[in-house]
């Protein structure tokens, strides 16, 4: 993937942090300021992390950026390249699927401990999430969106209590997220916001079943709007030789 000047100064511009910080923790806000670009989609799968850029950025040191970019790439949302650098990281059809099938075991299980114990005031928060996500959806906003199509998942598994399981699913969903710009998703954000409506209108009526028929129903067309298996070229065929 060509990776231009420009791509670079949109870079920069993402991962800028809103106002100069101490050292203490700098790791941690240079994870979260990458992280967060991925999942709005900001940072394009390939593009190239200086690490003497982002040094500049947040005024540290690039040993400080180095112990950030390692722990991205053990996260894979970061991929490092002897003698090259790091780069945000590229997909494989293989690993979208693998992805795809960890977020149904867990999110099929959140959705039915939930669904099962849910409140009406949790029914009101998931409503005001909604209006929410309606708004952004008209909005030509798109990070904005996107961070609330994804949160709506988060919400539901912050919901349960589970730290851990929120965690875990919040790194799938920034995958996911790589994954819809490596492989062209066509999955409109309106199409999502439809579903998810249609989610929580179960979760109101506590209908289990149903509530886990749509979330699994959601993640297939999600899936199946990605080009995982773009069609293979014949240049036999195409140049009538």
């Amino acid at each position: 993937m060509t990776r231009t000047r420009t791509q670079l100064k949109i870079v920069a511009s993402d991962l800028a942090p809103d106002a100069h910080a101490p050292a203490a923790g700098a790791t941690q806000r240079i994870v979260d300021s990458i992280t967060a670009a991925i999942a709005e989609r900001r940072l394009m799968p390939g593009t190239k992390l200086s690490e003497q850029k982002i040094g500049d950025l947040f005024e540290v040191s690039r040993t400080v950026v180095r112990q950030a970019l390692n722990q991205l790439s053990r996260d894979r949302l970061v991929v490092l390249e002897p003698a090259r650098g790091a780069f945000v990281a590229t997909p494989t059809a293989e690993e979208a699927r693998d992805v795809f099938e960890m977020r149904s075991i867990l999110e099929t299980a959140v959705t039915k401990r939930l669904c099962a114990t849910i409140t009406d005031e949790q029914i009101r928060q998931l409503r005001e999430h909604l209006a929410l996500e309606g708004a952004a959806v008209s909005d030509a906003a798109v990070p904005g969106r996107t961070r609330l199509l994804a949160d709506f998942h988060l919400v539901l598994a912050r919901m349960l209590g589970n730290e851990v399981l929120t965690q875990m699913l919040s790194e799938l969903l920034t995958r996911s997220s790589l994954i819809a710009l490596m492989h062209q998703s066509s999955h409109s954000a309106g199409e999502s916001h439809s579903e998810h409506v249609a989610i929580v209108d179960a979760f109101e009526r506590r209908d289990v079943k149903a509530a886990v028929r749509l979330v699994g129903k959601h993640l297939v067309n999600v899936q199946h709007n990605l080009n995982l298996d773009p069609q293979q070229v014949d240049l036999a065929e195409i140049l009538n030789r």
